[in-house]
């Protein structure tokens, strides 16, 4: 019948605008060190970083996905706090950020603003980040982390489930064998090494959607290269090891809010003897995804609760690449109940493939009575 669309087509359009919109949010770090005006900026909750990704993203989806009432879900009340007295300095910087950032919007085939953003319209752009998700309808849901840790996942969730996921990474290097080097390592080479070269620097964009069987994976673009859109993509699976001896464990580098002691007792009962892949927030789903580890388990300490905007797009990829993501039940996460994933019994166990994560799992049974969480 005219007017469907075919499963293949469903979200493409979607997808194509989130992950534009994701690569522009991630080149935008380098404007952000350039223009902050204050250390407070680093010490916020919400940086300036944050703000800016949050309206960049906005606009864009706005502008691209018009005939829908674009609705996101992200961390905080931005304009509320943008509107005090005291954020009038913060929200001209974000302003000229967003600015900066969205001139260049025609090299990923969107179009500029025809004149530069007022501060009112840029905080009528960030007010779209009002979703307070739940089961029905559509929203996106957008996760923002900065400093070494710059990351940007952005989904798109329908009635209660993920169909679309881009994680942006600009500090995940595109060459595996850069991944054992520790942050400081990289930020020396960076200063050493033109950013134009095959570095460390150049990042990556990672996305999938939903029952393509399929992620894809490109390079981060600098705003100070010449391209021309599309970027070029390759197909990305998960590693094909089922055996734990040859298994690499993918570890937080932040213990702030999971147990290290665990899950290195855990790896280590289950026999995964390779050195663990010590790696940043939302990247970890990134590494399995790409093949680069094989085992990822978070276990939060008591009163944390784990944020949607923080597992959708990651989970999505890696499930599309060949993954198995549940908690230690081995039921799926659920999505559907608002900012906080509901109901996990445990914690959260990503593996390459079934045969790993069914292992993981009798582990976790095995060895949770002894532990402390």
């Amino acid at each position: 019948m005219v007017g469907l669309i075919s499963q293949s087509e469903k979200y493409s359009k979607e997808l194509d605008v989130a992950v534009r919109a994701v690569q522009i949010a991630c080149s935008l770090r380098n404007k952000v060190q350039t223009n902050l005006i204050s250390e407070d900026c680093n010490s916020s909750s919400v940086t300036v970083a944050g703000w800016s990704v949050k309206a960049i993203i906005s606009w864009i989806l706005c502008g691209c996905l018009g005939g829908e009432n674009i609705s996101i879900l992200a961390e905080e009340d931005v304009v509320q706090t943008l509107s005090k007295p005291n954020a009038t300095e913060l929200l001209e910087t974000v302003v000229k950020i967003v600015n900066e950032c969205l001139d260049e919007a025609p090299k990923f085939g969107f179009e500029a603003p025809k004149s530069a953003l007022e501060t009112s319209e840029v905080l009528e752009i960030i007010s779209h980040c009002n979703s307070i998700g739940g089961p029905s309808g559509r929203f996106w849901s957008l996760g923002f982390v900065s400093g070494d840790q710059y990351a940007v996942a952005l989904s798109l969730m329908e009635d209660g489930e993920v169909v679309v996921g881009v994680l942006g990474c600009p500090n995940y290097p595109m060459r595996k064998d850069w991944l054992s080097y520790q942050q400081s390592y990289h930020k020396i080479v960076s200063k050493l090494i033109s950013p134009t070269s095959e570095t460390w620097n150049e990042g990556c964009v990672i996305y999938a959607k939903k029952g393509s069987g399929k992620a894809w994976i490109q390079p981060v673009i600098h705003f100070n290269k010449k391209f021309v859109w599309p970027n070029h993509a390759k197909q990305v699976s998960v590693s094909s090891i089922d055996n734990l001896g040859l298994a690499t464990f993918c570890q937080s580098v932040e213990e702030a809010n999971s147990s290290h002691s665990f899950t290195d007792g855990l790896a280590h009962s289950v026999g995964l003897s390779n050195k663990p892949l010590r790696v940043y927030s939302m990247m970890k789903y990134a590494a399995i995804a790409c093949g680069d580890a094989e085992v990822f388990m978070k276990f939060a300490r008591t009163g944390c609760k784990e944020k949607i905007w923080d597992h959708a797009a990651g989970v999505i990829i890696i499930q599309e690449a060949g993954g198995t993501v549940t908690d230690v039940r081995g039921s799926s996460l659920d999505f559907s109940k608002g900012s906080y994933l509901q109901g996990i019994d445990r914690g959260i166990v990503a593996c390459a493939g079934a045969t790993l994560h069914e292992k993981i799992i009798d582990a976790v049974d095995a060895s949770w009575a002894s532990s402390c969480l």
